[in-house]
């Protein structure tokens, strides 16, 4: 119904954002995410999603469409609802979820509050090809930009001939179930399992 609204930031909570369009004032519903990305801004464009329930219209709002999508993933998996779903992207960046869910780190996902360990399991089988298909997305999400340890090893594994959507799954899960692990440690780890 609504695909974004954008305006000036009349307030903004941890837990919604109210935008003023043209002298009318929208309430969405936000993650920490969002949140942390806009509590500085006076202009603002979130991208949106309506839901209507018996007792109530509900407008959530997501600084980044491909939060959005994910939202809108999560709320399909059976046992998710809405406030899971902004739970959960209130916990993990966008990035770093679907990092988790198409390494199959279900330990990650199951420690998010509120979400148990059929919950996690089934997020993961049911997001884990979908999520996974994107080479984009894998590109873009699974490797942080700012752990230059993470890319060199993957750097490092490109070069010796392995692929590079392979290597990126299991590095990413390698570094969350250990962190701060070095260059050649990394690739040592991901020999064994490549």
């Amino acid at each position: 119904m609504y695909n974004y609204i954008s305006g000036k930031l009349a307030e903004a909570t941890p837990s919604y954002a109210v935008i003023d369009n043209n002298g009318i004032g929208y309430m969405l519903e936000i993650s920490l995410t969002t949140y942390s990305q806009i509590k500085d801004l006076k202009e603002v464009k979130l991208y949106t999603h309506y839901v209507v329930r018996e007792d109530a219209h509900l407008l959530f709002g997501f600084y980044e469409e491909k939060e959005r999508t994910l939202f809108r993933s999560l709320i399909n998996v059976n046992g998710v609802g809405v406030g899971t779903a902004r739970v959960m992207l209130s916990t993990f960046s966008a990035a770093e979820l679907v990092g988790a869910i198409v390494s199959e780190n279900v330990k990650l996902v199951q420690s998010i509050k509120g979400i148990g360990t059929k919950t996690a399991q089934r997020i993961v089988l049911e997001l884990h090809d979908k999520l996974g298909k994107d080479e984009d997305t894998l590109i873009a999400n699974i490797v942080p930009q700012n752990n230059k340890n993470l890319e060199e090893a993957l750097s490092a594994l490109v070069m010796l001939g392995f692929q590079k959507s392979q290597a990126e799954k299991v590095l990413n899960k390698i570094s969350s179930d250990k962190v701060g692990l070095s260059v050649e440690e990394l690739i040592k780890q991901a020999l064994k399992v490549l």
